[in-house]
């Protein structure tokens, strides 16, 4: 899976699952960090999302989920 596809996956499932818009998700996401493999050996990437309380929350809650599914990507 590319970052790209993984943000397009967290946008999908936050619009199913908590309403809003695709672009509004994508602003909260913001971009996919992709880092190496050799000093993230559990998950090589993150995100610094921002919003309201509310999607904070939906995101984080999210991710944690994403993160044990897809916990490798790469950049392109």
């Amino acid at each position: 899976m590319t970052a790209g596809q993984l943000q397009e996956l967290l946008i999908a499932r936050l619009t199913r699952s908590s309403g809003g818009t695709a672009r509004g998700w994508r602003l909260a996401i913001g971009l996919i960090k992709v880092r190496n493999t050799a000093t993230h050996a559990h998950c090589n990437w993150e995100v610094e999302p921002s919003g309201t309380v509310r999607e904070l929350a939906a995101i984080e809650r999210l991710l944690d989920a994403v993160r044990l599914e897809h916990p490798f990507v790469t950049a392109r």
